[in-house]
């Protein structure tokens, strides 16, 4: 299916505007201005995949087989308005609005595509626990220079499209605001059984964030280019530095063919980044040295296809080498370290950027078979391992350039147990 056309600058600008406002007014007018002309979703909705997030084969691919992001997203969280455990005619209502935005839109990148996760205190209201084959440990700090606040709201709504009058259409729907979607009648909404706590959004995808650069962390020299898909000029998500979709879903137990769900919110300060750090720089600490001192990336990395040539470079192997004689080691390079037995990366990404509260942020979203493969990830780019030889951030990686403010985990079960789980289902 092809991607939307290019935008002007000025629609573009609108388009994102009104998904961080939201709101019935904003998604009347965003809707006014994209005119999606949309089929809707399935007659049969049980022809939709059992994992939610097998999003892989609904998203549109590059000219390298790249899975391309959808440009416009929210991470939407609630708590349950209740007061003990979720009765089955809440979740009955639940599972009524989630088909309804099955009905009004195809399940694709143009559509949309959405997961319902579930946090360790969504659980702690049940007596019995989680089975041991779902990892899913409260939210912490993973690195001895961070201290972010824990997400602790029940309920995590992850919702992409590249229409972000798609995006803001489920948000009301879900909210009970509209009665109608894509010409689809609305059967219920979460209203009076989830309570929104936070609505966090954002975008990715060439020129969007050129486009939304006079914000807080980008300098006023507006540095970001016009084809950078990122704030930080590069491209990620190349396809053989992603898990594959079977290895980050849950093998055994009531909720195999889930998933867990790791999102952090990271403020970005890029004032150093590109008023001081020379493109050498910047391509070191992101990719590798051997990828600046070769001169392997251009513009923001396209040209590298459908990797970012880690081992083909041998930066895992190098890592500690690089940290000890060039004085810098790359953000893929120490993130590299982490694999499966069977070579994969541990970790599935589907973060984006954000210019809420006109502040420059990521929302990293990541999906893994367990919490602990998203830690050992983490450890891995932290880099406390190299003894010193670089900085505790700074030279590390991109780990100056960011802070992390929250974290939360999640469990993403299969879609027959999406709505209201126990932590036990038969």
């Amino acid at each position: 299916m092809p991607r939307p056309r290019a935008d002007p600058i000025s629609r573009r600008d609108f388009v994102r505007s009104a998904v961080a406002i939201g709101g019935a007014a904003a998604f009347s007018a965003c809707l006014g201005r994209e005119s999606p002309d949309l089929p809707t979703g399935p007659d049969d909705l049980a022809s939709l995949p059992e994992r939610q997030h097998a999003w892989n084969a609904a998203l549109a691919t590059d000219d390298h087989g790249n899975d391309v992001a959808a440009r416009h997203q929210a991470v939407l969280l609630f708590d349950y308005a209740g007061d003990g455990t979720p009765t089955d005619a809440d979740r009955e209502q639940v599972e009524r609005a989630l088909r309804s935005l099955e009905r009004a839109y195809p399940r694709d990148h143009e559509g949309l595509l959405f997961t319902v996760g579930y946090s360790p205190a969504y659980f702690d209201r049940y007596d019995e626990p989680l089975p041991d084959s779902v990892d899913l440990p409260a939210p912490e700090a993973l690195a001895p220079f961070e201290d972010p606040e824990p997400d602790t709201a029940d309920v995590v709504v992850h919702l992409a499209s590249d229409y972000g009058s798609v995006v803001l259409g489920a948000e009301e729907a879900l909210r009970g605001e509209v009665e109608t979607l894509n010409g689809v009648d609305v059967a219920a909404s979460v209203a009076g059984v989830l309570a929104r706590v936070d609505r966090r959004t954002g975008f990715v995808g060439d020129g969007l964030p050129a486009d939304h650069q006079d914000v807080q962390g980008v300098p006023d020299s507006e540095p970001v280019d016009e084809d950078a898909p990122l704030y930080m000029g590069f491209k990620s998500g190349f396809s053989k530095n992603q898990a594959p979709e079977d290895s980050v879903t849950i093998e055994d137990g009531p909720f195999a063919g889930g998933t867990t769900q790791h999102v952090s919110q990271l403020h970005l300060n890029l004032d150093q980044w590109y008023e001081q750090d020379d493109r050498y720089h910047r391509v070191a600490t992101m990719f590798c040295p051997a990828h600046a001192e070769e001169g392997l990336v251009e513009g923001a990395g396209d040209n590298l296809g459908n990797t970012a040539q880690m081992e083909e470079r041998g930066c895992p192997a190098h890592t500690e080498r690089d940290a000890r004689e060039s004085g810098v080691v790359g953000h893929s390079q120490k993130s590299a370290r982490a694999r499966a037995a069977d070579g994969n990366p541990l970790i599935l990404r589907r973060d984006f950027d954000s210019a809420d509260d006109d502040r420059a942020q990521l929302h990293f979203v990541a999906l893994q078979e367990s919490i602990a493969d998203f830690v050992e990830t983490r450890e891995a780019m932290n880099g406390t391992d190299l003894g010193g030889a670089v900085g505790q951030r700074q030279n590390n990686g991109i780990l100056q350039y960011m802070q992390v403010v929250r974290r939360g985990n999640y469990l993403v079960p299969p879609r027959s147990l999406r709505a209201l789980p126990t932590p036990q289902p038969a």
